[in-house]
């Protein structure tokens, strides 16, 4: 598969920006999780930049080819894994004084069908990650990992919040 395949695709799944409303339709699997990054507008500013321009996904270890950075609506990804691809496209995104994100979904080819959000926030002068996701097996090996699948989920959305929190506090 090809970044430039993913243009007809439609989505794997129906309740589409769902996790902007923050609703997990039924017969999903939810997942949340939410780190402190620091304080201060410097880091508002550093962890909403990296995750935009898809920085975050790359440190982390994610390899991530894009039609568009920073993120838009519409914007096609093509994520890689080792073998596995992971074809996602932007659902929505925010851009606020205290709020920056985005979430996509998923695409056909895609080990899991549902969505994933990715929020920065400012909470006076805290900044905090939130990244949200719904998501059920969509391959014969994702359902067969069962829980395996979800740590995995689970180990990841741990990593970006790490990997962001070093991106916005890291003094150049």
């Amino acid at each position: 598969m090809r970044l430039e395949d993913l243009a007809g695709q439609r989505f794997s799944y129906g309740a589409v920006g769902s996790t902007l409303l923050d609703e997990t339709p039924p017969g999903y699997h939810r997942l949340e999780h939410r780190l402190l990054l620091g304080s201060g507008d410097e880091v508002f500013r550093r962890a909403g930049e990296a995750l935009l321009t898809w920085r975050m996904h790359r440190a982390a270890g994610v390899s991530v080819k894009a039609t568009d950075s920073p993120a838009v609506i519409g914007t096609n990804s093509l994520g890689r894994l080792g073998l596995i691809q992971i074809p996602c496209r932007v659902v929505w995104v925010v851009e606020e004084h205290d709020r920056i994100g985005f979430a996509y979904g998923t695409l056909h080819g895609h080990p899991e069908s549902g969505e994933e959000s990715f929020l920065v926030t400012r909470e006076g002068d805290e900044v905090y990650f939130t990244l949200r996701s719904y998501s059920r097996p969509a391959t014969w090996y994702t359902r067969l990992g069962g829980p395996a699948a979800r740590g995995t989920q689970t180990f990841f959305a741990n990593r970006y919040a790490k990997t962001l929190r070093r991106l916005a506090t890291k003094v150049d």
